[in-house]
């Protein structure tokens, strides 16, 4: 009989579809939309795993009221976007925030599509759409150290690492990595 492979199949009740090598995975379409307040009402519904809960925002009553981020109606029209899929889902969303010749960008995959390896595709989208808007601009954006899931996604969209420096975040000195898209370098 030839060599063939062995296929070994574990029937893991505790196994998601995620971990299936025969599951299909879900892979949306990404469009960029203006945020609309259903849209920021989501985000604030979002709720990240440990470590990265984080990145979870306020209520949303208390971002209108406080006219945090995009709480604030203007800085939502004038920064921030919608990503949404084939079926007009909201996936993610992006922040286009404006420096002297930079826009960095702050970005967020919907919780249950983070660690799919969405986030370079995400990333990629969303560095092209900041020059589109602003083609003179450098693109760059932080991201804290420790998180590697996202760092290897930036890597792979075509942003490369320039500095990494400590600033506060939530009023505790963290260190974080900046990162310049640099499209040559992408993994296409």
């Amino acid at each position: 009989m030839p060599n063939m492979p062995s296929v070994v199949i574990c029937y893991n009740k505790s196994m998601n579809n995620a971990a299936n090598p025969y599951y299909k995975r879900y892979v949306p379409d990404m469009t960029i939309r203006p945020l609309s307040a259903e849209h920021a009402a989501q985000l604030c519904g979002w709720s990240y795993e440990p470590p990265y809960q984080l990145y979870n925002w306020p209520c949303w009553e208390d971002m209108i009221k406080d006219g945090f981020e995009f709480g604030d109606p203007v800085l939502r029209e004038q920064q921030y976007a919608a990503v949404v899929d084939q079926a007009d889902e909201l996936v993610g969303f992006a922040q286009f925030f404006p420096l002297a010749g930079t826009t960095r960008l702050g970005m967020g995959l919907r919780p249950d599509l983070c660690g799919q390896g969405l986030g370079s595709r995400l990333a990629r989208l969303l560095a092209e759409e900041a020059l589109r808007r602003q083609p003179d601009d450098e693109v760059d954006l932080e991201v804290l150290s420790w998180n590697v899931r996202a760092v290897r996604a930036y890597l792979r969209a075509g942003f490369r690492l320039t500095d990494t420096y400590t600033r506060l975040v939530h009023g505790t000195e963290a260190e974080c990595h900046c990162l310049v898209y640099s499209p040559a370098a992408s993994e296409r």
